[in-house]
């Protein structure tokens, strides 16, 4: 079982930066791919970014160029990095993971930290 907290989320103006973390930790043994949803209020969940375990990305279209997902696999723990934020980046921020324990993959969901962007 894998336990995902994510951290980082805020209020900041448009334009700005935050910078969200998200640790994993729990029984398991290895942890492949790693990414981003996020949730608007009305809105249905959608992928923001993903990593895996080599450290190839992909991004949402609406985050390109602004966007950066990166991992420290020593650390279990996956960034993200958001920079020049808008008002429609207001979400709900959840981390996900796939993993396995010897045998079958798992997913696991952290408990989400928002993220408040103001015009």
């Amino acid at each position: 079982q894998v336990q995902l907290v994510e951290s980082g989320g805020g209020l900041v103006q448009a334009g700005g930066s935050l910078r969200l973390s998200c640790a994993a930790s729990g029984s398991f043994f290895s942890i492949y791919d790693m990414g981003w949803y996020r949730q608007a209020p009305g809105k249905q969940r959608e992928l923001v970014a993903t990593i895996t375990s080599g450290g190839s990305t992909n991004y949402a279209d609406s985050v390109k160029g602004r966007f950066t997902i990166s991992r420290n696999n020593a650390k279990n723990t996956v960034y993200l990095q958001m920079n020049s934020l808008k008002p429609e980046d207001t979400a709900v921020y959840y981390c996900h993971c796939h993993y396995t324990t010897y045998g079958p993959t798992f997913t696991s969901w952290g408990q989400g930290t928002q993220v408040t962007v103001s015009s």
